[in-house]
């Protein structure tokens, strides 16, 4: 069985280094077995990607926000590597919530959540299959198009 780790290096995806913090939170809590993952941003370098990473969505930038969603689910994968050390210690995704930010009308949030599911279950396959929830809102962080929050496994040692 391919190990997640190696199926990252294999797939040619590339963790980022964690986000810094935009306020007072840590960006990965671990509570028992279960690892919590502050709500994520489309960063990248620190700033929010472009296309698709500002501002409400839009039926014009449906896919543009589809792959900001991939790019904040990037950043809660590597909040969450940094709270466990190794991603093969985690043994499931339980849940992904995906805020979109939405102009009056769009009603397809759960086409751009489909970006952020779609990564996650390339990296963890099987065990990447998680719930969730995709909800519009007025605005976001920074004024960001997407913000995802993780709920992932860990069995203790």
């Amino acid at each position: 069985m391919t190990s997640i780790e190696d199926n990252l290096v294999k797939s040619g995806i590339i963790l980022p280094e964690m986000p810094l913090p935009a306020g007072l939170y840590q960006p990965a809590k671990r509570i028992g077995e279960l690892i919590y993952t502050s709500g994520q941003l489309p960063l990248v370098d620190g700033k929010l990607m472009e296309p698709g990473g500002k501002g409400p969505v839009t039926d014009e930038r449906e896919q543009d926000a589809y792959l900001a969603a991939r790019v904040a689910a990037l950043n809660a994968v590597a909040a969450l590597r940094a709270a466990v050390g190794n991603l093969d210690l985690v043994s499931q995704i339980i849940k992904l919530t995906v805020f979109v930010s939405s102009a009056p009308g769009f009603t397809c949030q759960h086409k751009v959540a489909n970006g952020a599911s779609q990564l996650v279950g390339e990296i963890f396959g099987e065990s990447g299959r998680h719930v969730r929830s995709a909800v519009g809102v007025i605005a976001l962080p920074l004024n960001a198009s997407v913000e995802i929050e993780l709920l992932a496994f860990s069995p203790l040692p």
